[in-house]
């Protein structure tokens, strides 16, 4: 079965269709995900990062399938390894004295939820894939995290994947309220203008009036 990027391609040309389809509806990214992921039998945090590894795959087919449509995302920018260490170091610390991953996260990210999502990606990340790197990490700063239960991996991710939906819905709200506010503003400005060109040939004739009663 011919694939791209590992989704077969009827499959990926589906997933397309329906983000493209609830794009116009108004639909939010993450809703659009969890559905697709349901229909699919799919973590909607896989459909999340296949189809951002779609919209910047430089595969022909992949691209032949976005051709057309006005589907976007923001390149997503690779930890490097020093910015990993630091990450996982202010994050630890706040851990050692007692707050939870997310409160943890949320402080040291001062109320920005874009670096705040960034890093709660790629803590899920390392939690899944490298929580020797978490242990290391916290041994090396001579860091004692708080005493916790010992809830299933899965568990833990799933709970990482909601917080992570949630600052989706969050940006994509904020998103779309800015757009109003433009609309908004645009809409005002139009009447204005219209209103200053109405005025400016009132006067234009007003001006004009004398001349022609001279004549």
């Amino acid at each position: 079965m011919e694939k791209i990027n590992g989704y077969a391609v009827e499959e990926a040309a589906e997933l397309v269709r329906t983000i493209e389809e609830g794009k116009h509806a108004g639909k939010t990214l993450t809703s659009l995900f969890a559905g697709y992921g349901r229909a699919h039998g799919r973590a909607s945090g896989s459909v999340r990062n296949y189809y951002y590894k779609l919209l910047h795959s430089q595969d022909p087919r992949a691209q032949e399938l976005l051709a057309g449509r006005r589907l976007s995302a923001a390149r997503i920018r690779p930890f490097t390894e020093a910015e990993t260490d630091e990450m996982l170091s202010r994050i630890l610390t706040e851990r050692s004295k007692g707050a939870s991953v997310r409160r943890a996260i949320c402080s040291v990210c001062g109320g920005d939820e874009k670096k705040a999502l960034r890093y709660q990606n790629k803590y899920r990340n390392l939690l899944k894939k490298q929580p020797e790197r978490i242990s290391a990490a916290a041994a090396g700063l001579g860091l004692t995290l708080p005493p916790v239960s010992r809830p299933s991996p899965s568990f833990l991710e799933r709970r990482l994947e909601n917080e992570i939906n949630a600052l989706y819905d969050r940006l994509a709200l904020s998103l779309r309220e800015e757009n109003e506010r433009l609309r908004e503003t645009i809409r005002k400005l139009t009447e204005e203008n219209e209103l200053l060109r109405r005025a400016s040939r009132v006067k234009k004739a007003m001006l004009s009036a004398p001349r022609a009663e001279a004549r």
